[in-house]
């Protein structure tokens, strides 16, 4: 079988020729093979970091489930208001420091908040510029050229799955488990309590929206899946309230996507055990992951499978930094028989990774992942 046909198998709930492998390097990794500055990819988009994740499932053979790195812009997307101009406001050897602006009657008005590009890391969005030093508004910026044109319409997309091919999947964002995502938003949530169902109920219409627009795509076009989760659902948000903010549009999302055909993904780091049974008893989502054993998460996979094995698709769950990371091959590989042994039977199972993984997690450590799902993952 190609990664492709693997997956498309053991999402639909058949058994493939071995257990899929797609650990999670989703940008660090593929940023360090390019041997590029960082901020090449992530600023300048040379290489965009979707095509450099492709290039990196391509490079270690994985069974690739791209889930939303690619973000299609529609039209009816676009919000109204002030023409921003992204502008370079500070740098080193070790970042560049982008800041917005925009001129209204003669004045130029700056955006509260910067965006911090490493030479080796992946990037700061949305930083209070004296929290590094700098002042709100700038003494000194230079415009911000050479960024390469990216298409973020369904020709972009088309191009995407034309690059992934038999390699695996490319998912698409339509909704998101994660409504509060910051210190910020939980003050906000309980600042204005009046709002919280007006806020629940734009999210429903943004997702039928957005749906809407991906259906009219062409066939061509249409992404493989559609991703519908969020980083770290469970750590800003209580269950009750991502039951309240976020989980009626989710749900909703699925609904739609069950509807017409399209698979589901959930990725939602840190505790998910309780996610993991909502998503399995009340909706029909078709694969979720980390699933993280603790302490960074609250996940057992054998016990899941056991639970809800039956009912979604399994996608975890090696330690980034104890195995992926520090580990040994001989680790990586003992960690890979453990995860096939507790979830792999009667198929619905990927062997992945607990997160993405470090951007120095040896490369023979993922090699050697991918070889025991080919090997010791094959189903007799």
């Amino acid at each position: 079988m190609t990664p492709r046909e693997r997956l498309l198998a053991t999402l639909s709930g058949q058994i493939p020729d071995c257990v899929p492998v797609a650990p999670d390097f989703s940008n660090m990794i593929p940023a360090r093979l390019t041997g590029k500055p960082f901020w090449d990819l992530y600023l300048y988009n040379d290489p965009p970091i979707w095509e450099a994740y492709i290039a990196c499932a391509k490079h270690f053979d994985i069974d690739a489930v791209m889930d939303g790195y690619f973000w299609p812009v529609f039209p009816d997307e676009t919000a109204d208001g002030p023409e921003w101009e992204t502008f370079i406001v500070h740098r080193n050897d070790r970042m560049i420091v982008t800041q917005k602006s925009y001129v209204e009657n003669g004045r130029r008005i700056w955006h509260d908040r910067v965006d911090v590009y490493y030479v080796a890391d992946s990037p700061t969005n949305g930083v209070r510029p004296e929290k590094i030093g700098l002042d709100p508004i700038p003494k000194r910026y230079e415009p911000l050229e050479g960024v390469k044109p990216v298409d973020r319409g369904p020709g972009g997309l088309k191009r995407c799955k034309e690059l992934m091919g038999d390699q695996g999947l490319v998912g698409v964002f339509v909704a998101q488990t994660s409504a509060l995502k910051s210190a910020e938003d939980i003050y906000n949530y309980y600042d204005h309590p009046e709002l919280h169902e007006k806020w629940a109920q734009e999210r429903v219409e943004a997702v039928e929206r957005r749906f809407a627009n991906i259906l009219s795509l062409k066939p061509e076009e249409r992404p493989d899946f559609l991703c519908v989760g969020g980083s770290g659902t469970l750590v800003f948000q209580t269950v009750e309230i991502f039951r309240q903010l976020a989980f009626p549009a989710v749900k909703r999302a699925i609904e739609l996507a069950t509807e017409h055909g399209f698979m589901t993904h959930v990725h939602s780091c840190g505790p998910e055990r309780e996610l993991v049974k909502i998503m399995a008893e009340e909706t029909n989502l078709t694969v979720i992951d980390p699933l993280e054993i603790p302490p960074m998460g609250d996940c057992n996979l054998k016990e899941l499978k056991r639970l809800y094995g039956h009912k979604l698709t399994l996608k975890g769950n090696l330690h980034t930094t104890n195995v992926m990371l520090r580990g040994t091959v001989e680790d990586v590989r003992r960690a890979s028989m453990q995860a096939i042994d507790d979830a792999a039977e009667g198929g619905r199972f990927i062997l992945s990774t607990g997160d993405q993984c470090g951007r120095d997690t040896p490369d023979e450590n993922i090699r050697a992942m991918v070889e025991t799902a080919r090997t010791y993952g094959r189903y007799r």
